[in-house]
């Protein structure tokens, strides 16, 4: 008697947690779906790889997207990271008092140039969720390819101190990237990922992401602002021999670069190596 109450309450217990799940399931896919239609409402017209009039005259020369994804009025939050990283590029550039509001865009730009590369910098002034709608525009107003759009996020999987570019793909849970990726129709946008860490204790997610960095996070931060402007710039430059497989640039190159490096290491006198041994001593 006593085991078939127990099967019985486990039973139970089975039959609500799936309930429940369910429950959550379906409210994180409405939450989802609501947003998509927040999106292709909030765009007025689906984008396009290739745009009118404008379009044509922006191709004539390379020109590249970055967007600091963030919610306009909290700046200086962990979620909007990414603005701060922006900025930091605008003040190295020196254009960071030539932000203009751009209704068109539903954002603040900035037109600049970077070693030949033009170059446009974007604030949303959407909230992250629909932050996509600001980037879509922007990269139809000036013609801009998926490819060549770079978006700036945090990212909670990194600690805080941690960068890293990342070359599409999914948007790991990150509202405001999935967002992008909805409105530009493709996930092939390369990010560059500004780690903020996960929250300590009984802290929740959402509370941490909209909370502002500690005075002690703030000094690290400073060295995070540098370390991205400075992969951002490297990101931006002209590189024409990727493509060139010869190139230690290149992934191809980078190993053939290596396998001569190794062999003229092998080819080396003795002498050499004793030489060159006491040169780094």
């Amino acid at each position: 008697m006593g085991r078939f109450k127990k099967g019985t309450v486990l039973s139970q217990f089975c039959h609500y947690l799936s309930l429940f799940l369910k429950k959550l399931l379906n409210f994180v896919t409405m939450r989802r779906l609501l947003t998509r239609i927040i999106n292709r409402v909030l765009l007025s017209e689906p984008f396009t790889s290739a745009m009118g009039f404008e379009a044509e005259i922006h191709t004539q020369g390379r020109r590249r997207l970055v967007v600091g994804l963030g919610n306009p009025g909290m700046e200086g939050t962990r979620h909007s990271v990414g603005m701060a990283v922006l900025g930091a590029l605008a003040a190295r550039l020196g254009v960071a008092d030539r932000w203009r509001g751009d209704k068109h865009v539903s954002g603040e730009v900035i037109v600049s140039e970077v070693q030949q590369t033009h170059v446009v910098l974007l604030r949303p002034r959407l909230l992250m969720n629909v932050n996509g709608v600001s980037v879509a525009k922007a990269a139809n107003k000036y013609g801009i390819r998926p490819e060549d759009i770079l978006l700036i996020h945090d990212d909670l999987d990194k600690p805080l101190g941690k960068i890293g570019i990342k070359h599409g793909g999914s948007a790991r849970g990150h509202n405001g990237v999935r967002s992008c990726a909805d409105c530009l129709q493709t996930d092939a946008t390369p990010r560059l990922r500004v780690g903020i860490g996960r929250p300590k204790e009984k802290t929740s997610v959402e509370r941490y992401v909209l909370g502002r960095f500690s005075s002690e996070e703030k000094k690290v931060l400073d060295s995070v602002l540098v370390q991205s402007v400075d992969l951002l710039l490297s990101q931006l430059s002209p590189q024409d021999s990727q493509g060139d497989p010869q190139s230690p640039s290149s992934p191809a190159g980078g190993r053939q670069a290596a396998q001569k490096r190794k062999e003229r290491e092998r080819s080396a006198s003795p002498a050499e190596n004793s030489a060159a041994a006491a040169a780094q001593s």
